[in-house]
């Protein structure tokens, strides 16, 4: 079968859930008992209601954390015990703006104790959703000089999932969720200077970061698909959680987010429901034998209607699923990072 057959078009499935939807509401009945899943940022805002869902079907759900501890705290405040003793939820070290902690996380999860079972084979990795991010964020250099944005949001999660493949070929179908949003149409990949060494603008810099979520979850769909791995991207929707946390109050404002005594916009999402397409995508039945599309609202995403009222908020617009940019970034972050599962 040609490549061009083989992929799921980007048009809506009819889902059944929509907007208003929750985790819980698109979890229910799906049982995840002996599945392993991976939640980066998976103590906050959306993170924490994707691994609420996640356990709440059965399956063991590992949290990676910039800040162990805090995460733990933080879980347990949430009603979810987390450690060795609880079994179910674990907290572990991981910063995805450091590859070498990138590298060091991937390495426990697959050497852990868990790992082998009664044919010693490889520890499987169910669900993998790369959730983390920041935003807006002012200009930062990390590692060899990278952006600060595309070098956590993309490249820690580019690495991590290309260092974590072992698992994830092992499971029974594994699926890979990339979280994007909206932001993404406010800036392709700038190949030409990505990391803004030109001049920097913090929400063209998280553009490009979000488009690049996208791809790359275009791309680890067509080299995973014969090893029965699929991905997803995903827009949330609007929710205020603590990725606004580089936002002065007096931008929000501006942008019409909240009114001037803090009250939020009816057009924001609640956590439950901005993670449900999250959830959705890592476990609807609905999308077996799919992958490499973009998502919003718990169904397939339309491609963005230009010039229409909704084209800045709704829709994915063509740069963030274009197979030969996908592929493109593919190589250099690749090249950027020496990590490449699917390299000779």
């Amino acid at each position: 079968m040609s490549d061009d057959m083989s992929m799921t078009p980007q048009h809506k499935i009819d889902s059944g859930f929509g907007r208003d939807s929750t985790a819980a509401e698109v979890i229910a009945g799906i049982d995840l008992h002996g599945k392993t899943a991976i939640v980066t940022g998976g103590y906050s805002g959306l993170g924490l209601e994707t691994v609420q869902a996640l356990a709440s079907a059965g399956a063991v759900v590992v949290v990676p954390a910039r800040r162990p501890e805090h995460a733990r705290e933080v879980l347990a405040e949430a009603g979810v015990p987390s450690g060795a003793a609880a079994g179910q939820v674990s907290v572990a070290a991981l910063d995805l703006a450091d590859q070498s902690s990138v590298r060091e996380f991937a390495e426990d999860f697959l050497g852990s104790a868990d790992s082998g079972g009664a044919d010693g084979g490889v520890r499987s990795l169910d669900i993998l959703v790369n959730n983390a991010a920041i935003m807006a964020s002012p200009e930062r250099r990390v590692g060899p000089g990278w952006e600060s944005q595309f070098a956590t949001n993309h490249l820690g999660h580019f690495g991590l999932t290309n260092l974590l493949w072992p698992a994830l070929a092992a499971g029974s179908g594994a699926r890979v969720v990339s979280l994007s949003s909206t932001g993404h149409k406010l800036s392709p990949i700038r190949f030409d200077d990505i990391n803004f060494d030109t001049g920097y603008d913090k929400w063209r810099a998280y553009g490009q970061a979000k488009t690049a979520n996208s791809l790359f979850a275009v791309q680890l769909d067509r080299l995973g698909r014969d090893f029965g791995v699929r991905a997803f991207a995903v827009h949330p929707g609007g929710i205020m959680t603590e990725l606004q946390r580089h936002l002065p109050r007096e931008e929000m404002i501006a942008a019409g987010w909240m009114d001037e005594t803090g009250k939020v916009d009816a057009r924001f999402k609640t956590p439950a429901q901005g993670a449900a397409t999250s959830v959705w995508a890592a476990t609807s039945p609905a999308l077996d034998g799919m992958g490499g599309v973009y998502c919003e609202d718990c169904d397939i995403a339309e491609p963005t209607e230009v010039g229409s009222p909704e084209a800045r908020i709704r829709g994915v617009d063509a740069h963030a699923v274009d197979p030969a940019d996908a592929a493109r970034l593919w190589a250099l972050s690749a090249e950027l990072t020496g990590i490449n599962a699917f390299g000779s």
